[in-house]
């Protein structure tokens, strides 16, 4: 039961909300797609940013919010520092408010997709390249995206 709760559950759950939007997981796009642009939308997108308790690095966005247009890409960045003199080894995980926002909120590009690596006091910018798509529910004018990076053991 520990190994099917600890190392098999994890997996089929992150699957389980990537395809369903559950728990504000977002969704992933492998090309610039081309969207059907209504200029006259106009959606808030405020960055969040979050470290697991005891993990020692600065972590925030570069910008607090954009305003986006659904269907046209957008690129960002969040800032993370390693305060301390060893590697650290870190993956962030987002989650979108509202829920329902999230299935329409897609990714091409993200330092989320891959474990992050930190040298003694390195600081990086890690790229984020998304769009809203236009399907997004009218009534949805404010999407919330934070990311909470968790320490892996190396």
């Amino acid at each position: 039961m520990f190994v099917f709760a600890v190392f098999i559950m994890p997996p089929i759950y992150d699957v389980f909300c990537e395809i369903t939007g559950f728990n504000g997981t977002t969704g992933r796009v492998n090309a610039e797609q081309q969207y059907v642009v209504n200029e006259n939308r106009k959606v808030e997108v405020s960055f969040f940013a979050m470290t697991m308790g005891g993990f020692p690095l600065q972590f925030k966005p570069k910008v607090n919010s954009m305003e986006v247009i659904p269907g046209k890409f957008y690129t960002t960045s969040y800032i993370a520092k390693n305060n301390t003199d060893q590697i650290i080894i870190g993956q962030a995980v987002p989650s979108v408010a509202p829920t329902d926002a999230a299935l329409h909120f897609k990714k091409l590009e993200c330092f989320c997709f891959n474990r992050q690596v930190f040298k003694p006091h390195e600081e990086l910018e890690m790229t984020l390249r998304f769009v809203v798509e236009p399907e997004l529910d009218m009534r949805i004018q404010d999407i919330s995206l934070s990311y909470n990076f968790f320490k892996l053991e190396n």
